[in-house]
């Protein structure tokens, strides 16, 4: 009888184990921004809770590595990034892992849609930039924007095959893109833990699902407003753009870590001039006043646009909430412009 009890015992011991067993084995998953990290987290719904770096309001260009971030990449398994020209301070963190965890470089997702960056006019880097102390890495060059990441990494561009500043790294602005990071997440996670690899796959098909009523909502509302331009702080919305249709007719500063000098924000107030009644978007991290600059004595009205979603709380809804209130915002301020 003692031994029947006994026995009865340790198998309820080992069933209430189990379920903590399987749990130790799910991969330590740790994710760059938040944009990709909810996409990530969608996908491991049930299963575990991927780790954030760049939190609160922090931008990745102008982002520096913790204490907590360095030692959450050394425990990592896997690490989810967008890549080179947007991440540049996980560069050398992500080099010193070695072979210790499976590094996701999301930019070369299969299926993903890529857009060079915008150049000339509106979109261009200009010399009286250089003339504020922020000199080009590679002054002279065709491409301003290439010219402006190869600065930001302080090296000209080029980093073992990939070429920075040759495309625009806000990819997940496109629903389609979307769904390609959230299909590589699901292969790279399921490769890395089989055990779990039908919840990834049930996940997927979820969040695909639930990304198609998001495209479909967004489009009706942004509608209304396809065909009126816009300013943006920096040239962050073009995957935005090119799918539903609307039209940032310039920015302010070709990127966050680049202060616009005096032509370029004269340049953009005429652009916005010419336009007529136009909405200019700043962003949370940035300094706002740069565009009570550019719309004095015009009849623009300003907004606020979120690119990165850093007054989000981060989750696997944030980048559902991200995709929405840039539609709304896009909607809101370009429906009072006459």
């Amino acid at each position: 009888m003692q031994k029947a009890v006994r026995a009865l015992f340790l198998s309820t011991a080992l069933l209430a184990a189990g379920p903590l067993a399987a749990r130790a084995e799910v991969p330590n998953v740790v994710v760059s921004i938040k944009p990709i990290h909810s996409l990530v987290a969608a996908i491991m719904q049930g299963v575990g809770e991927p780790n954030l770096i760049v939190e609160g309001a922090a931008s990745p260009h102008t982002y520096s590595l913790k204490p907590s971030n360095a030692a959450a990449l050394q425990d990592a398994d896997v690490v989810f990034w967008v890549g080179h020209g947007l991440e540049a301070f996980l560069e050398k963190p992500l080099e010193a892992l070695g072979g210790n965890a499976t590094v996701v470089e999301l930019e070369d997702a299969p299926g993903l849609e890529k857009l060079h960056f915008r150049e000339g006019g509106p979109f261009e880097a200009h010399e009286d930039e250089g003339e504020e102390g922020h000199e080009h890495a590679a002054e002279g060059h065709d491409h301003g924007k290439e010219a402006e990441e190869a600065h930001a990494h302080g090296e000209e561009a080029g980093h073992e095959g990939h070429e920075h500043g040759e495309f625009d790294m806000h990819l997940w602005l496109s629903p389609d893109n979307a769904r390609a990071i959230a299909a590589e997440t699901a292969k790279v996670l399921s490769e890395k833990d089989p055990a779990n690899a039908e919840a990834y796959k049930a996940n997927l098909a979820s969040l695909n699902d639930k990304l198609a009523a998001l495209d479909k909502e967004v489009a009706e509302t942004v509608a209304p407003v396809k065909d009126k331009p816009f300013i943006v702080f920096h040239d962050a919305y073009q995957y935005f753009e090119h799918h539903y249709g609307v039209h940032a007719a310039g920015s302010i500063t070709v990127s966050p870590e680049t202060l616009p000098g005096a032509e370029r924000l004269t340049q953009i107030r005429d652009k916005v001039k010419t336009l007529g009644a136009t909405c200019v978007f700043a962003e949370p991290q940035f300094e706002p006043k740069l565009v009570n600059v550019v719309i004095e004595g015009t009849p623009a009205k300003s907004g606020t646009l979120d690119p990165e979603a850093a007054t989000l709380e981060p989750g696997p809804d944030l980048y559902f909430t991200l995709m929405r209130s840039i539609a709304t915002s896009l909607r809101d301020c370009l429906g009072q412009a006459s």
